[in-house]
């Protein structure tokens, strides 16, 4: 199973930073188990929402050529908690990307606070030498990141199928 932790991107440019969104709400079954009678969307879920947001501005920015894996958290530090009915933010920058890794820096923001400060490192896998370490074609960058791009309004050729 495929977890999508972003709805939309609202904001992108390309090779330089992003704005995905998420809302969160009690249909989701991971809110029930973290804190049973305290609904909070979960920090490491937090992350691999930031994590998806910078992966996609990281892929996108190399044409999706190789496979973009998160390799590293730098920085990690929430200050609020996230409940049901809240609509999070998802900021994401590159600081810089070379051939071989990309590193980043984001926020998450509900209204007008800081809910955390997220820095995360990635490597690439070029596509070729994966092999049968890594034999999905394309297991990062799945279709179902093709339709949350396309959705959202930005080009992603030849990622997925055309939908």
């Amino acid at each position: 199973m495929r977890w999508i932790w972003i709805d939309k991107f609202i904001e992108f440019n390309s090779g330089q930073n992003a704005v995905a969104i998420k809302n969160v709400t009690m249909a989701e079954d991971h809110l029930h188990d973290n804190f049973p009678g305290f609904p909070i969307m979960p920090e490491c879920l937090m992350i691999e929402a930031m994590a998806q947001t910078a992966g996609i501005l990281v892929g996108q920015a190399r044409n999706f050529k190789e496979k973009v894996i998160l390799a590293k958290i730098n920085k990690a530090v929430f200050f609020h908690y996230v409940r049901p009915g809240d609509t999070i933010k998802i900021h994401a920058s590159i600081v810089s990307i070379a051939p071989e890794a990309a590193s980043t820096s984001g926020k998450i923001t509900c209204g007008d606070e800081t809910i955390g400060e997220i820095d995360l490192m990635f490597s690439h896998i070029d596509q070729n030498l994966a092999g049968k370490q890594f034999p999905q074609e394309n297991f990062v960058f799945t279709d179902l990141f093709a339709v949350v791009l396309r959705a959202s309004g930005i080009d992603a050729p030849g990622l997925g199928a055309a939908q």
